[in-house]
Formats: structure tokens, C-alpha cells, sequence
């Protein structure tokens, strides 16, 4: 097995072998299920979104749900190479690398969802070449593409000698830009004010906490399957300290959705969505309690604060799964939801309404070309990981480190 030597410590990193049946068989898996989401955005693009669940009323679907899902958790896999290159945690050092390269993965899995959603994907040399500055979709053109760019180049200052010297500077600046994706990713909702479910400033910190949560959580259960499977043992003092601050981001993620709720609750203009959301909103309501507060919050919380099953790997893994499961409610909830309230166009006006769905509930129903899209990005971006270290260094040699 081939190694190499870091300059943190002595630590040696190798490639994952990736010879035996059931790794061969994950590769198939996942370029099968590729394959599938390829197929979808084929189909999607020949035959019109008509063969979808979205309209011209919810025009952002299932794949833009998992797509945000992804650059969001992207921004927030990044959390154990922020803590070992800028924070000096040398406790995450052996690890960085793969939370780079899982935080790369996600990110361009997410791309190309959307890409591939967009029914033209051959168009989107439009959007890199032509910049409307005052669109915060504009912004995050260069957002993603500088954050790609910039964790590739910090990848590199980890994995050559020569450019150790560089990690802290290009870690710091790393750390700066994932903030200022994840604010510009909040702000596509935050600067809607067509819809009452956006239109909050607000959306920009609390993007930041879900990244913060949602890419904690993929990392931890990567690191738990990749060295399961690799047979190799995994710091448990590293385990605890990603379960303290998962315990941590979860909570912030419920207070910034409380202080969102409540300033909506108080101001007028929002009050119908409001009440729409949280009691009378059918399944988009039992998605919001059930799904992102009850399952994605508080059970991931009791799971990691309960003495019994505070310290069990197994359980902190079933704490990250219902925390990814609460995110994608969650993004449901925020997306889907906020394009079912019907558009208030003059608000406390009484309005001649027509027969193109003026104050009408709209219901969105999603097709199998959606799931398969969406999950194909998903695939994508495991595929990217795995294929990454079956020939690249990136996971550290038992007993290497100090």
C-alpha cells in the first residue's frame, strides 16, 4: 500500500484499497444509479417538464430540494479542515483532506443537479459569461466556482511537501468564502419578497447554521463508514468532539427557525403564511413538525445528550441520518412550501381574483424523473469520494499519527 509522509507530525496517509467484491459492487451501484439520474434529465429535457410535478406555479421541484441540500451540506463538510488549518485543532489534522474532498463532492454533485434541471444545461455558458451583478444568483456563480477552485488548491497544500507552508493562508481565506456561499445561498430566498415564506434577512445566518449541521453530519457518518469498511480505528476523542458540536449546530439551527417563525408571527403581511405552515398546511405541516423539528431535531439531540446512548458510535450515526433526513424536510418544507402559499400580490387589499390559481393552495405531486435526478447527483457526489481515495491519499495509515 503506497503511503506518504504530511508535515503534521508524522502522520503517513495511503489510498483505500478498494479491491474486494462489495467495493466493486458500490462503484456499479453508484454509477448505475448515475446512470438513471442521466436518463431523467434526458428525458426531462426531450420530453418538456411536463413529465415532472413541477408547473408554472412550483417551478423549483425535488432536484432543487436535494440540489440546495448539497451546496448547503457542502459548505459545512468543510468543518474538520476549518478546525485543524485555521482553528489549529491538530485533533482533525489526519482528516482534513477528506473533508475537503467530501465538501468538493457534495458541492458538484449539487451543480449538476441543477444544471441538469434547468431543461437547457447546454445554455449554461450563458450564465458564466453573462453577469447581472444586482442578481444574487449571479453571485453565486462565482461563489461556487471560487469555492471548487479554492478547496482544490487547499487539497494541495495538504497532499505536496512544498506547499505545506501555504495551508494556514489558503485554509483562512477556504473558511471565508464557505461563509459567504452559504449567505449568498440564503439570500436567494431571503431577497424574494414576492413570497411571504422568504423575503427575511434572516435567511442568510440561518443557512449558515444549516450548513454548519447538515455538513457535520455527512462527515461524520463518512468517516464512520469509510473506516468501518477500511478497517481502520477512528479517534474517539475525535468521535465526541463531532458529536459536541453537532449537539451545538442543531440547536442553533432550531433557534434561528424559532427567531424566523416568530418575527414572520409578528408582522401582519406573513401571518396568513404563517398559519398556513405550522397548523394548517396538510402535509407540508406534519413535514414541519414530524420531519425537521421532531425526527430532525429533538430525537438527534435526546440521541446525543442521553448518557445511555451518548457515547455509542451506532447511535451518533442514527443521530447524523435523522439530522440529513430533518435537512431535507426541512429544505422541503422552506422550497415546496413557500411556492404552495398563494402569491399575496396586494397585501390587506381585497382582490377581483381570476382563474390562473389567484389565492389558491397549489398541491405538488413529484414524478419519478425528479427522484431519479436528484438521487443521481447524490450518487455522483459519493461516487467523486470514492473513486477520490481508491487513487489519491487521503485517508490517514493506522498509526501514523502521534
Amino acid at each position: 500500500m503506497a503511503t506518504a509522509h504530511n508535515s503534521v507530525g508524522s502522520i503517513r496517509f495511503s489510498v483505500i484499497e478498494g479491491r474486494g467484491a462489495a467495493f466493486r459492487a458500490l462503484l456499479v451501484g453508484l454509477v448505475l444509479v448515475v446512470a438513471a439520474g442521466l436518463w431523467a434529465a434526458h428525458r426531462m429535457q426531450a420530453e418538456g417538464h411536463m413529465v415532472t410535478g413541477m408547473n408554472n406555479q412550483i417551478v423549483w421541484g425535488i432536484p432543487h430540494v436535494f440540489a440546495v441540500f448539497l451546496i448547503v451540506a457542502a459548505s459545512g463538510a468543510l468543518n474538520g479542515a476549518s478546525l485543524s488549518s485555521v482553528m489549529g485543532r491538530t485533533l482533525y489534522a489526519p482528516y482534513a483532506r477528506l473533508s475537503a474532498l467530501l465538501a468538493i463532492a457534495l458541492l458538484l454533485g449539487g451543480l449538476a443537479i441543477i444544471t441538469l434541471d434547468l431543461g437547457r444545461p447546454e445554455r449554461l455558458m450563458v450564465a458564466l459569461t453573462h453577469f447581472n451583478f444586482t442578481s444574487v444568483f449571479a453571485w453565486n456563480v462565482l461563489l461556487y466556482s471560487g469555492f471548487v477552485l479554492l478547496a482544490g488548491w487547499y487539497l494541495w497544500t495538504l497532499m505536496e511537501r512544498r506547499m505545506n507552508p501555504l495551508t494556514k493562508s489558503v485554509g483562512t481565506t477556504l473558511f471565508a468564502w464557505r461563509l459567504a456561499l452559504t449567505t449568498g445561498t440564503g439570500l436567494i430566498f431571503g431577497v424574494l419578497v414576492a413570497r411571504q415564506a422568504y423575503d427575511a434577512a434572516i435567511m442568510a445566518p440561518l443557512f449558515i447554521a444549516m450548513s454548519l449541521s447538515f455538513g457535520s453530519a455527512a462527515y461524520t457518518l463518512l468517516l464512520f463508514a469509510v473506516f468501518d469498511w477500511s478497517g481502520r480505528p477512528l479517534d474517539e476523542d475525535l468521535v465526541q468532539s463531532l458529536r459536541r458540536l453537532l449537539i451545538v449546530f442543531v440547536i442553533a439551527v432550531l433557534f434561528f427557525v424559532s427567531v424566523f417563525h416568530a418575527g414572520k408571527l409578528y408582522a401582519a403581511e406573513y401571518q396568513g403564511f404563517e398559519h398556513f405552515l405550522l397548523l394548517d398546511g396538510g402535509a407540508l405541516t406534519w413535514l414541519f413538525w414530524a420531519g425537521q423539528i421532531v425526527a430532525g431535531s429533538l430525537l438527534p439531540l435526546w440521541l446525543m445528550l442521553w448518557r445511555p446512548t451518548a457515547r455509542s458510535r451506532p447511535w451518533l450515526a442514527a443521530a447524523c441520518v435523522l439530522v440529513l433526513l430533518g435537512a431535507l424536510a426541512q429544505l422541503y418544507v422552506i422550497i415546496i412550501g413557500g411556492q404552495s402559499y398563494p402569491l399575496e400580490i396586494f397585501p390587506g387589499k381585497q382582490v377581483i381574483e381570476s382563474s390562473f390559481f389567484d389565492g389558491a393552495v397549489l398541491h405538488y405531486q413529484p414524478r419519478l424523473p425528479e427522484f431519479l435526478l436528484a438521487f443521481g447527483g447524490v450518487a455522483m457526489a459519493l461516487l467523486i469520494v470514492a473513486l477520490s481515495m481508491k487513487v489519491l491519499q487521503f485517508l490517514p495509515r493506522p498509526g501514523s499519527a502521534d
